[in-house]
């Protein structure tokens, strides 16, 4: 028996690859193309080409819940397609043991993509964007469009890029006092972390007297106490759906304690923990699929059924999420929703072809 489940697992396992493969190759592809609207200043065809890499890790975490339900339609597809699942099925396999043999190399596939989403994918797009920040907003201050905004208190700030080493590139800030009245505006090259705080390189300051006059300051070199850390900044400059769980939950913590809304921060943070319960209800979906009707189609009709489930299950969550938001309803409640309704949906497959 162990021998069958080597045969089933290696046939769905390298079947999941190849899709995976396909599906990253042509994402990047078609990313590149979007890049070539971008190229401006010092962010040229080169960095471009850099930046699709380094953004790849990213896009293949994404992609794998739906790269495995297709390849396991593919790879128990062509198993059924070969008469291997009706012989197994008349030697008395059961449908349990063959969905058990499924999910052993699916689990180590989630494994590695826990392991992407957590530390490969989070740094290699953070590295990314800041290559591209800096490449095309030349130090100029707000130039870059995909900077990034924050609050603290009654300061508001804008920077155009973050290292992974925790060094900023471009930062504007404006700072109110409580009436909302604007009291001063800065623009700093760089800047780093000390001890002490934020060290600001090349600062150029103006402040707005109460009289209405308004004085111009330039120093080399200022101190700037911000309570947001390297490793916040870090998590502030991705989109949530890029960030790490220990990222999510730190973040949404600070914010809490900002008294700002962090109820996007609490979405992206359930759908990255359940996603490997979506690509196992998936595959199960898929497996339902193979043994009921998808039995004896073509390879053609069960990879259109795949997307077609997939690309739906996406939408759902997609709706879903910002309705949380919109609605007021938990979040988690939009993320599991999508899952339960596959499994359901397999369990009264599987249960009809046993």
């Amino acid at each position: 028996m162990r021998r069958l489940d080597r045969y089933i697992g290696r046939a769905v396992l390298f079947s999941i690859l190849v899709v995976s493969m396909i599906i990253l190759g042509l994402d990047v592809l078609f990313a590149f193309i979007n890049e070539l609207d971008t190229l401006q200043g010092n962010y040229g065809l080169s960095e471009a080409i850099g930046y699709v890499l380094l953004t790849a890790p990213r896009r293949l975490y994404d992609m794998l819940p739906l790269a495995a339900l297709i390849g396991c339609l593919v790879g128990l597809g062509t198993l059924a397609g070969n008469s291997e699942l009706t012989v197994m099925r008349a030697a008395g396999v059961s449908l349990t043991r063959i969905t058990v043999a499924v999910m052993k190399p699916l689990l180590v596939l989630m494994l590695a993509g826990v392991l992407i989403g957590e530390y490969v994918a989070p740094f290699s797009e953070n590295l990314a964007e800041s290559r591209r920040a800096v490449a095309q907003s030349s130090g100029e201050a707000i130039s870059s469009s995909r900077g990034l905004w924050h609050r603290e208190g009654n300061d508001f700030i804008h920077i155009n890029a973050v290292q992974p080493n925790g060094v900023l590139h471009g930062v504007t800030r404006y700072r109110f006092d409580d009436q909302r009245d604007l009291l001063e505006t800065s623009f700093a090259r760089r800047a780093t972390v000390q001890t002490e705080g934020w060290r600001l390189e090349e600062v150029e300051s103006t402040l707005f007297q109460a009289d209405g006059r308004t004085e111009a300051v330039v120093s080399e070199e200022q101190v700037w106490a911000l309570e947001l850390t390297p490793e916040l900044l870090r998590v502030v400059v991705l989109d949530p759906d890029v960030l790490p769980i220990s990222g999510l939950w730190q973040y949404q913590r600070y914010l809490a304690e900002q008294g700002l809304n962090n109820s996007l921060y609490w979405l992206s943070f359930w759908k990255r923990l359940f996603q490997p319960l979506a690509t196992i209800a998936l595959v199960f979906v898929a497996i339902s699929f193979v043994f009921g009707p998808l039995r004896s189609v073509t390879l053609g009709q069960r990879v259109f059924t795949g997307v077609l489930v997939g690309f739906s299950f996406q939408i759902l969550q997609d709706l879903l999420g910002p309705s949380s938001l919109v609605f007021g309803f938990s979040p988690l409640i939009a993320v599991l929703l999508p899952i339960i309704g596959l499994l359901l949906m397999g369990a009264w497959l599987m249960r009809r072809a046993g």
